[in-house]
């Protein structure tokens, strides 16, 4: 990363992000310690993840979504990013602001929309419904392990309430626990609201190895969980952390969820120019 370069930031429902322009930064010319020094909250930027938008004139996509965690780590999709990321396509001027924005990701293609002032929706691919984890080893309180992969593997626990939830200490252990595959998955925890309808989560997210304050895929997972369930119905709206929604709707079909559509906060806070980065990064 050269000093000059500009940078946008973005927000999710808090779930936060650098952005950059991959007609400037190819991403290949990203390095671990670029995005790491970058995604600091105290040396850097600060933000959950860091995404590159590479547009692709004369296919079928208007870009493609390149997109690492704090930690950097590559992840194939990230929901929240991919609403903010519609958005500043649109700004960029990849796409018109009253089109349909395709994009390209590691998880297959999917759509986006702008749908009011600062929101968007995405469309996600279909997946395979959730399924029990009969083997997880749940703490008290915990029940209803579901495993989903709206492009991204979740655990989903139903807890009495998500405020007692002792995220950073159950985090690192049930993200990683052998019953949920070789990669882990991101664990999310959810309850009813207890002033209206609707429902409340909590995500642990790994590659940023902590809780984020929304995690879009996660609300996907938790919604099509709670249904599997026979908890909720289509569509569900899911109270984050920082105390945004999220919108999740979805149809079931032969096993699969279809036509899902996560609808939530996709907004451009500030765009900046890089002045330095730390001494263990590259300039």
């Amino acid at each position: 990363m050269r000093r000059g370069t500009v940078f946008h930031k973005l927000t999710g429902s808090g779930n936060d992000f650098i952005a950059l322009d991959g007609r400037v930064v190819p991403p290949e010319t990203l390095t671990t310690a670029d995005i790491q020094a970058l995604c600091d909250r105290r040396l850097g930027a600060g933000a959950d993840g860091l995404m590159v938008l590479v547009p692709t004139p004369g296919t079928d996509v208007h870009f493609r979504f390149h997109f690492w965690n704090r930690d950097g780590s590559p992840g194939p999709m990230c929901g929240n990013g991919a609403l903010c990321a519609t958005r500043l396509a649109v700004v960029l001027g990849f796409a018109r602001p009253e089109s349909e924005v395709r994009f390209a990701t590691d998880a297959g293609t999917h759509w986006g929309s702008l749908v009011g002032d600062n929101r968007s929706e995405i469309a996600f691919p279909d997946c395979d419904l959730p399924t029990p984890v009969p083997d997880l080893p749940v703490a008290p309180g915990e029940s209803g392990a579901m495993s989903c992969t709206p492009s991204v593997p979740h655990l989903v626990l139903e807890v009495p309430d998500v405020d007692a939830v002792d995220v950073a200490g159950r985090g690192p252990s049930l993200r990683s626990d052998p019953s949920l595959g070789p990669g882990g998955a991101n664990v999310n925890w959810v309850s009813q609201h207890p002033s209206w309808a609707g429902w409340r989560m909590r995500t642990f997210e790994r590659g940023v190895e902590g809780e984020t304050l929304a995690c879009g895929t996660g609300a996907i997972a938790t919604a099509l969980s709670l249904g599997a369930r026979n908890r909720a119905a289509s569509p569900v709206k899911l109270w984050t952390r920082s105390g945004l929604p999220l919108e999740v709707s979805w149809l079931s079909a032969g096993g699969k969820a279809a036509s899902i559509r996560l609808r939530g906060e996709g907004r451009v806070v500030y765009r900046a120019i890089l002045e330095s980065l730390p001494n263990n990064s590259r300039e």
